[in-house]
Formats: C-alpha cells, structure tokens, sequence
C-alpha cells in the first residue's frame, strides 16, 4: 500500500481559514493582538537577558512589578509611553513606521 504525501498548507492559508481573511473584524483583532504578543515577548526576553526582575525594571521606571507582568503577558493594555520607558529602560532601540496606504510617511528610529 503506498502512503500518500503529506498536503502542505501555507500558514496565510490556515489564518485565513481559521481566523478570516485579511480585513475582517476577526483578522484586524487578532493581528493586533498578536502585535502585542510579540512586544511583550521581546521586552521579557531583554528583560531577562540583562538579569532584571520585573520588580528591578518596574523600579527603573517607576512602576510596580504587576504591571511589568501584565505588559509582558499582554494581559492589560498600555499606554505607549510605558512601553517607551521600558524599552529605554532596557537600552532597546524602537524603529516605528507610519504608512498610510501605500506611502510611507513617518519614520521614527
């Protein structure tokens, strides 16, 4: 009996599937909350690379240990200048663009 390959799927197929084409309500939801995933992931990994707690960053920045938490879950949303004070905090560099349809018009590094 042969077996029969393994069918390959894209992961754009599957979220498209699964979550909803680029666009939706569904798809814009989950991509902004995969985009604050990701930036908690990256400040608890800086974090944890230049041994702090999240009690020593709170202290750096002047916040309590729970709300450090909470960012690097994701579990509370923040404003963008308690991201902003942690990144500096950690020694991180920010790169943001602004595109407004297919032009971009605001860089800041």
């Amino acid at each position: 009996m042969q077996n029969d390959p393994m069918k390959l799927t894209s992961i754009d197929t599957l979220v498209d599937k699964h979550i909803g084409k680029k666009g939706t309500e569904n798809r814009e939801s989950f991509e902004y909350e995969l985009k604050l995933d990701v930036i908690g992931q990256i400040i608890k990994e800086a974090r944890i690379k230049q041994n702090l707690t999240q009690e020593q960053l709170g202290k750096l920045i002047g916040v309590k240990k729970a709300q450090i938490s909470k960012l690097e879950n994701n579990t509370k949303q923040f404003r963008i200048d308690t991201i902003l004070k942690v990144l500096n905090a950690l020694g991180a560099k920010l790169k943001l663009s602004v595109e407004l349809g297919e032009v971009e018009r605001l860089v800041i590094e």
